[in-house]
């Protein structure tokens, strides 16, 4: 017991050197130290070289005092969810400090307190003076509440219940039933208040901060003297806030857990030279894709034991140039025309096809057919007509690679390789908007496939690995991949398997030996 006693009377007064540190920024020497706490300079100087020894201080050999030093920059950056959301929210903050002159703060729920993570200094010499660490309660905070408002109706119940309500001020709401009221008001509105609830003199504004996944993430506010602060001018400045929020919210990266080995498995079957035109078929529940260099159709379906197996349905004489996987049978296009096949490989007849070399195609839910066909200065897209010929509803600068119909936008999306970029192409609109660009580090854009939640799928040539683009264009998923070149992948129709094939040709062979795997197909199982 007695050496208990003795070790928290040790770290009591090591800690009572770090806060006297971390409170002069100028620094202190071992002697103002010594007098400053009242110990024996040789009890601070063993304390100093323990936290010298763990980088918590650092001398400055020059003016000879102590200073905190980097282990201070490790431990703050495991904080949870602090690095991306105070990245996220820099900007946005000192917008907010210019726009208003006050102080804006941002903080987490961590608890039952809102915890401040970092502030941006108003421009007045009197101003509200919270400082990052600090802790405040939630029930009397506009941070606090505008996180309670914004939380899943049974967390925000519990929370509530846990609350000790104590008056911090004459005004703060001790009041459970007022509280809710109050909360609710706050959800309706897209802001809370703080009248001088927490500190007297003091009033605050604040938003919750929401990610995509409508994950309540953490809050900012803007606080200053109530003075400055007016009533009249909270309700101006409440939906600035929350706009900024909001703002803050789109950027930060989501939850979605990452596929890992595990959830990569190899499908059996004869490798490809170039695997392209990956798509599934529900009623039948098969993949179909191309082999387009030595020209096959391949068929990847799932046996008896439950595994999947890949199969040659129709190998031809003539490179394959588009493969479209329709409900009753599959369009094959090559040099001499299009074709339909059943979907047991047997051709059936020709189709007419407009001249022109094929870059895209794909097909939307009413069973009309897109394509894009090269032109001089990138490609033209549009309709093809029970006629074969292209009704061209928009000219493009660029050239494509993929096409995808999206049925709740009425829109096509495409992959653009050679600028990296993810367009939308909406019938209503004359212009394609671009979504999201990949830098050419990353790889070059092969393949697309759209999920429920509008999400956007590719594979990354030469960049070994699948991204996922959350609806607004944000990166929220990457999959590491065993193979340099993916080249097309498609969903289940249940979205649990992502299928993707790849590319044996273009890979070099000092490469190969990395990757042998090149050319086969892989089936990921996809988390919820």
């Amino acid at each position: 017991m007695s050496q208990s006693v003795e070790g928290t009377k040790v770290l009591d007064k090591a800690l009572d050197v770090i806060e006297a540190v971390g409170s002069t920024p100028t620094g202190l020497s071992q002697r103002e130290l010594a007098d400053q706490l009242g110990l024996p300079r040789s009890t601070v100087y063993r304390l100093l070289s323990t936290l010298l020894a763990r980088d918590l201080l650092w001398r400055d050999p020059v003016r000879k005092v102590y200073c905190l030093g980097v282990g201070w920059f490790k431990i703050a950056g495991t904080i949870h969810t602090a690095p991306d959301i105070q990245a996220a929210a820099a900007l946005e903050m000192r917008q907010l400090r210019d726009l208003t002159g006050e102080t804006s703060y941002l903080a987490t729920l961590d608890g039952l307190d809102a915890l401040s993570l970092s502030r941006c200094e108003g421009a007045h010499n009197l101003r509200s003076t919270a400082i990052p660490g600090q802790r405040k309660p939630l029930y009397c905070t506009s941070q606090g509440k505008a996180m309670l408002a914004t939380l899943p109706k049974q967390d925000r119940e519990r929370l509530v219940r846990s609350l000790t309500l104590k008056p911090i001020t004459s005004k703060t709401i001790v009041d459970r039933r007022r509280l809710n009221t109050e909360l609710r008001l706050t959800a309706e509105r897209g802001y809370a208040l703080d009248d001088e609830e927490n500190v007297l003199g003091i009033r605050c504004v604040g938003a919750a901060i929401i990610d995509v996944q409508g994950q309540v993430r953490g809050a900012i506010s803007v606080a200053g003297p109530a003075y400055r602060l007016t009533q009249a001018r909270l309700a101006l400045l409440g939906p600035e806030v929350a706009d900024a929020a909001r703002r803050i919210g789109a950027q930060l990266p989501t939850s979605s857990p990452l596929c890992d080995a595990t959830d990569l498995s190899l499908v059996s079957g004869r490798w490809a030279f170039h695997g392209a035109y990956a798509q599934w078929h529900t009623p039948s529940q098969q993949l179909f894709w191309a082999d387009v260099l030595a020209p096959a159709l391949h068929l990847t379906r799932q046996t008896p034991t439950g595994t999947f197996e890949d199969q040659v349905l129709l190998s031809v004489d003539q490179p394959i140039l588009g493969l479209l996987v329709r409900d009753h049978e599959l369009l094959l296009i090559q040099e001499q025309g299009a074709f339909t096949l059943s979907l047991q490989g047997q051709k059936r007849s020709p189709r007419p096809w407009p001249q022109g070399v094929l870059q895209a195609l794909c097909q939307d839910d009413r069973g009309r057919i897109w394509a894009a066909l090269q032109t001089r200065s990138g490609c033209a897209v549009g309709e093809i007509t029970a006629d074969g010929r292209l009704s061209i509803h928009w000219y493009l600068n660029e050239v494509l690679q993929d096409l995808c119909w999206h049925t709740p936008q009425n829109a096509l999306y495409a992959t653009a390789p050679e600028s990296g970029s993810i367009l939308i192409l909406s019938p209503a609109r004359p212009a394609p908007r671009r979504l999201a660009s990949i830098p050419k580090g990353s790889g070059r854009l092969n393949g697309l496939a759209l999920d429920a939640q509008g999400g956007v799928w590719t594979a990354l040539r030469d960049g070994w690995s699948i991204v996922r683009l959350s609806p607004d264009g944000a990166m929220d998923r990457v999959i590491g991949l065993p193979v340099p070149c993916p080249t097309a992948l498609a969903l289940s129709h249940d979205e649990r398997q992502l299928f993707v094939v790849s590319a044996r040709q273009a890979v070099a062979l000092d490469t190969l030996g990395n990757a042998p795997l090149s050319g086969q197909v892989f089936k990921l199982t996809l988390l919820a």
